[in-house]
């Protein structure tokens, strides 16, 4: 309505008024009026930017045959979906996949867990710095931990950032030396990293451990370049059940919470999850099934999981996992209560 404003009729009639008497009986205010309407409807589309315009050029991708694609805004802030998409194209592709992200853990999850390598790690730690021993649910309770965070939280070995730091490497060292850079890859692990490449979902890896090592380990597997980020010890502070990692991972690929799907293999991985109103894939494994049901799906293989299942679930709200509260109980009056009297005899 400014740009029909700016554009008056009068000022058009007055033009048009020059052209000669026949051409000024055909015209009159309200077809003038309408003209100026078009006009000033695509005065208005020619100033709408597109929202591809507001990415750099630089940062466009190849998508394999020679074609380059431009990375896709997110929704808005606080709004999981925009409904006032202008393209058509930009409709179709958040139809698709375009507007969800997938956060993959590392142990359990693409490989096998190394529980036991893990607890063998801790044990040669204590007995090399020669500290008693620590027992198994303590040990349980330090997985999916950062390990300087074990140290000083679950061990209580100290709290001093320099120790926490030099025992944390020398515990890294350790792994290794008894890993020896052998990955098992879960069954069907890889093609679903693949398959979600191919249809570009954005994949942040979340994991507990230092990011060289990972690095490294993600090439043995062959998986490089496969991961959108990768969300390492380094990058937060805290780590599961903290859901920094989470919510780290997210803000990496440009996705918001509502729409990030977590794949994790344990509890610590279900409740960060769901502290940050994102669903949760569990792969049993070194959990049982039956221990793993307050996620939102549970699975034995990444392989039987399919794109339309992943669409479904990210298209929940957090309202819809819920399940339904009980109906409180009516409260009893008082007078509707029964009151019995006894009479005792007087013994006195």
């Amino acid at each position: 309505m400014n740009a029909l404003h700016s554009f008056p009729a009068n000022k058009v009639i007055s033009l048009l008024k020059k052209c000669g008497p026949r051409l000024r009986k055909s015209i009159d205010k309200a077809s003038v009026r309408a003209f100026a309407m078009e006009v000033a409807e695509e005065e208005e589309m020619s100033n709408w930017k597109h929202p591809f315009n507001s990415f750099d050029m630089a940062t466009r991708r190849d998508v394999g045959h020679g074609e380059v694609a431009l990375p896709l805004p997110s929704p808005p802030h606080n709004n999981a979906d925009d409904i006032s998409l202008h393209n058509p194209l930009l409709r179709l592709h958040r139809m698709g996949c375009g507007w969800l992200g997938v956060i993959m853990e590392w142990d359990g999850v693409i490989v096998e867990d190394d529980s036991k390598l893990e607890r063998e790690a801790w044990l040669t730690l204590a007995q090399d710095e020669g500290r008693r021993p620590p027992p198994a649910f303590i040990l349980r309770k330090a997985e999916g931990m950062k390990i300087d965070q074990a140290v000083s939280e679950v061990l209580c070995w100290s709290r001093d950032p320099k120790e926490m730091r030099r025992l944390s490497l020398r515990w890294e060292e350790i792994f290794q030396g008894l890993h020896g850079g052998i990955y098992r890859q879960k069954p069907g692990a890889r093609a679903f990293v693949l398959t979600l490449r191919k249809y570009n979902i954005p994949i942040a890896l979340a994991i507990s451990r230092s990011r060289k090592a990972m690095e490294k380990a993600i090439e043995v597997v062959g998986l490089k370049d496969s991961f959108s980020c990768i969300v390492s010890a380094e990058d937060v502070y805290r780590g599961k059940p903290d859901p920094e990692m989470y919510m780290y991972g997210a803000q990496m690929l440009g996705i918001i919470p509502e729409r990030c799907i977590v794949i994790g293999n344990s509890n610590s991985s279900i409740e960060a999850a769901h502290d940050t109103f994102m669903k949760c894939i569990a792969v049993a494994g070194k959990h049982p099934t039956y221990e793993l049901g307050a996620a939102d799906l549970v699975i034995t293989r990444l392989d039987c999981l399919s794109l339309v299942d992943l669409k479904n679930l990210a298209s929940l709200d957090a309202h819809e996992l819920l399940p339904p509260m009980p109906l409180p109980e009516p409260e009893l009056d008082d007078e509707s209560i029964p009151h019995t009297r006894t009479a005792l005899p007087d013994l006195w």
